[in-house]
């Protein structure tokens, strides 16, 4: 039943407890929990619950009795790096694993990573524009040399731990941003590795994510909702490759949104719709990263849009029991 979920970075302002109130407040039934990288943690201490199984019942406790679950533990971060930073990611990745074994969750939501240039490079280079040999050569063997050997070993750590699904993000500047980079990795590595499809990705790299979610098929393990503006006027003039940060929305050519506010709900209805008939049962987690409103506004206005778009109906918000 395509339940309803939230990444729950976008409260980290929020206590543990107070981040699950309000998801019960707003009708979301599922959460996807930042485990550190990329991620605060602000929800979570990885290294007490891994040490304490009284720690681990009382967390899992405070989600229960709220009718609350866990739809995916997130550990995205860059532990292709070539550096301590790179190490320090992996090290995060790997006690994820076990942590999601401990508490039952079944999906780890990740990036694929991004190499450096070659041999003794330490700075991770994203390729997207190979026009001349070394360039090709310098992808072979980010792929050949480091990504499929890396992970040979994570879905191999994975396993151990009780892991069954690795949703993989496409986002730029990482080896897998696409569908066709997710079938390399997939059919390199076995069908442990899915994508955690968020179409806000698809949407600044120039693609169409209906067309994506028919093409991944059953290779999606994971479903963001999040949505991106193109902004008119200045796309038009520059194109959609943008490197100015995201706080400087107002001269970008592409801004994350609020879900409806660069796509209306007549898009969000066939999406997925066609996510659904994709044969997709799992969890719809919603991702806000609209830096023009404050965050609990912009959860508010993204579940607006998720309840009347998703082919499904839903209930009156639950009492929250304390």
């Amino acid at each position: 039943m395509l339940k309803v979920g939230l990444v729950t970075d976008i409260l980290e302002d929020a206590s543990f407890e107070e981040m699950l109130d309000t998801c019960v407040e707003q009708g979301i039934e599922t959460l996807e929990l930042g485990c550190g990288n990329w991620s605060s943690a602000p929800h979570i201490d990885v290294d007490i619950l891994l040490e304490s199984t009284e720690k681990r019942r009382f967390f899992l406790d405070a989600i229960k009795r709220r009718g609350l679950e866990i739809a995916a533990l997130n550990c995205s971060g860059n532990q292709l790096e070539p550096t301590e930073r790179g190490k320090a990611h992996q090290t995060v990745v790997e006690k994820t694993f076990r942590l999601a074994g401990l508490l039952g969750v079944e999906t780890v939501v990740m990036m694929s990573g991004c190499p450096s240039g070659g041999p003794g490079d330490v700075t991770p280079n994203w390729i997207t524009h190979p026009i001349l040999p070394p360039h090709f050569q310098t992808l072979d063997w980010q792929w050949n040399e480091v990504a499929f050997p890396y992970w040979e070993k994570a879905v191999h750590a994975a396993k151990k731990h009780g892991v069954q699904k690795i949703a993989i993000e496409n986002l730029g500047f990482n080896l897998v941003h696409n569908p066709e980079t997710l079938f390399k990795l997939r059919n390199e590595i076995g069908d442990m590795i899915g994508m955690n499809f968020d179409p806000s990705h698809l949407f600044w790299m120039g693609g169409d994510p209906i067309a994506a979610v028919r093409e991944l098929g059953s290779a999606i393990y994971h479903v963001h909702a999040k949505d991106v503006r193109i902004e008119r006027g200045i796309h038009d003039i520059h194109g959609l490759i943008d490197v100015k940060p995201m706080k400087s929305f107002v001269n970008r050519s592409w801004n994350y949104v609020a879900l409806g506010h660069g796509h209306d709900v007549g898009f969000w209805k066939e999406f997925f719709t066609v996510v659904k008939m994709s044969g997709y049962e799992g969890p719809i987690v919603l991702e806000m990263e609209d830096v023009t409103m404050d965050p609990l506004t912009g959860v508010i206005k993204s579940m607006d849009v998720l309840k009347e778009a998703l082919p499904r109906t839903f209930k009156k918000s639950k009492t929250i029991v304390k």
